[in-house]
């Protein structure tokens, strides 16, 4: 017997009421594991999917720019208050029937999305699937830490780094391909061969359990609803703030006070109740709060980063979806060699190292593109394209893996529901800054370059006439007409100039993002040196 008392000691460590006294793992339960992880893939590959083909769904069931974003934001929504919720859910349904259930429904849902016929169709269907996908995202979090031995945890986590890291870079490739090569539909047609083979292994996997449905009535229905109504309100302020001028719209002020009553009075609830939806005290075990901290700072790095280089090589560089895809492939291809290697340097060295040069090699991809020119183009972005990849390959399993080792069974739920949601979090955050960053930063190079473009400098003055004599040479045969188009060219020359210059600083507030969670992981300590409320 002594000689497995040290595997008893280090079965301690984990967060699971399935996982063994010895390192080996059923084939069954990594055939649960995978089937889960494919699911957080398809979920979260299912928000840039969509993203990169918006256009080509506005117009093919007549919405307006506009009001098509709520196909996303709709989505976004329902998703965000769904992740803190799953841990209580599956106590309540069992982890084998909420999962199963919500995941057939989550092809389902793709099915009607394809087949919807105008925008209020669309927006009730991406909610529902919303809800439904958000449930695929931290269960298979959830699995990862419960059913896994700590020895076996940095493989789960290096699949789940697939969804996490690799969906969002892989997405806009995925989906410009098929819109420009068989239409906007099969962006929700091409969930329905891989969920079938989710839920088959799901099915297979996970062990029946009896629901505890007495739990809904002991539920702690006040943090529920305050968290829905904050985190809606919340999620719709940073979707369309920027658009509708922030506070300037009585529309935003009004959700702002909303979401700021209500995720206030979850706190105190949450702090107060005896049985909390979420255990917030977790947030002041220091691996887990400084975990939370850096994994916020890198949804807004991620999810900015996906947001941002689409916008610039479509703006900027006249790319269609298929071109843009293929410029960002960069971004995620390198991971889908990289990430498997991750937990054998896990075994090598200090994770805390790994994530350091995981940061340090995604800030710099940022700074890499602080200096970009009319010419900057999918060449120039290849390289920092590669070095992010590498970086995101690097830091997304080990930081799960630090931040949430030791934490117990009973608490796994609320782990993976505040870890996931709060990287959904920080990339809702980072598009609405970078949004906001990028309107501001063009108006203000906009101003600063118009000041050097003056009728008053003789460069300004011969270009409008060689612009003017070029009109008049190509047909414009009245030369006040031929002078006016000479300065509204100039104007755009100007514009595109400013918004190159405005893209240059996004990356720049990106990379700055991600020093600040580097400087976050020097705060982590080695798992099992922490003695704290369990927290190894």
């Amino acid at each position: 017997m002594s000689t497995l008392q040290p595997t008893v000691d280090a079965a301690t460590n984990l967060a699971a009421p399935a996982a063994p006294t010895t390192p080996a793992v059923s084939a069954k339960t990594w055939v649960a594991v995978i089937g889960a992880t494919l699911g957080a893939f398809m979920a979260v590959l299912n928000i840039q999917i969509v993203n990169a083909s918006l256009a080509d769904i506005q117009g093919a069931i007549g919405a307006g720019i506009d009001d098509g974003g709520w196909i996303s934001t709709s989505y976004l929504i329902a998703e965000i208050v769904v992740i803190p919720l799953s841990g209580w859910l599956a106590q309540v349904f069992s982890i084998r029937i909420y999962l199963l259930t919500n995941a057939v429904l989550f092809l389902v849902l793709s099915a009607a999305c394809a087949l919807a016929q105008d925008l209020p169709q669309m927006i009730v269907l991406r909610a529902v699937q919303g809800f439904t996908g958000g449930v695929l995202i931290p269960m298979a979090f959830t699995l990862i830490i419960t059913l896994l031995p700590r020895a076996k945890q940095p493989v789960g986590l290096a699949l789940f780094a697939l969804s996490a890291t690799f969906a969002p870079a892989i997405g806009p490739t995925i989906g410009g391909y098929l819109t420009e090569n068989f239409g906007w539909e099969y962006i929700f047609y091409v969930n329905l061969i891989p969920g079938a083979v989710m839920v088959g292994m799901l099915w297979y996997a996970l062990e029946p359990k009896p629901m505890k449905l007495a739990l809904l009535r002991d539920g702690d229905w006040a943090g529920i609803i305050t968290m829905a109504i904050g985190l809606s309100a919340l999620q719709t302020v940073l979707e369309e703030g920027n658009k509708d001028d922030w506070f300037g719209s009585p529309f935003i002020v009004r959700l702002s006070v909303i979401a700021a009553v209500a995720l206030s009075a979850f706190l105190i609830i949450e702090l107060t109740v005896k049985k909390p939806l979420l255990n917030l005290r977790l947030l002041v075990r220091r691996n887990f709060g400084f975990g939370m901290l850096a994994n916020f700072l890198l949804g807004i790095a991620l999810y900015g980063s996906v947001f941002i280089l689409p916008q610039y090589l479509s703006r900027i560089q006249g790319y269609n979806s298929e071109q843009i895809g293929m410029v960002l492939a960069w971004t995620g291809l390198p991971q889908l060699l990289l990430i498997p290697l991750v937990p054998r340097l896990m075994q090598k060295f200090d994770a805390r190292i790994i994530i350091g040069i995981g940061f340090v090699l995604f800030a710099a991809s940022n700074f890499m593109n602080i200096y970009m020119t009319n010419d900057y183009a999918a060449d120039q972005l290849l390289w920092p394209n590669v070095v992010r990849a590498i970086g995101q390959a690097l830091v997304m399993a080990p930081l799960s893996a630090v931040a949430t080792a030791g934490i117990e069974a009973e608490n796994a739920g609320s782990a993976s529901g505040l870890f996931n949601m709060m990287r959904n979090l920080g990339g809702a955050v980072g598009i609405a800054l970078l949004q906001t960053v990028l309107t501001k930063r063009e108006q203000y190079h906009s101003n600063v370059l118009m000041q050097s473009v003056s009728v008053f400098e003789q460069a300004t003055r011969t270009r409008l006439e060689q612009l003017t004599q070029y009109f008049v040479n190509h047909g414009i045969l009245d030369r006040a007409d031929a002078a006016h188009r000479a300065y509204v060219a100039i104007g755009h020359t100007v514009q595109k100039q400013a918004y190159i210059f405005a893209f240059s600083d996004t990356f720049y507030l990106l990379g700055m993002a991600l020093i600040v969670a580097l400087a976050a992981v020097l705060f982590l300590k080695k798992p099992g040196q922490t003695s704290a409320g369990g927290a190894h």
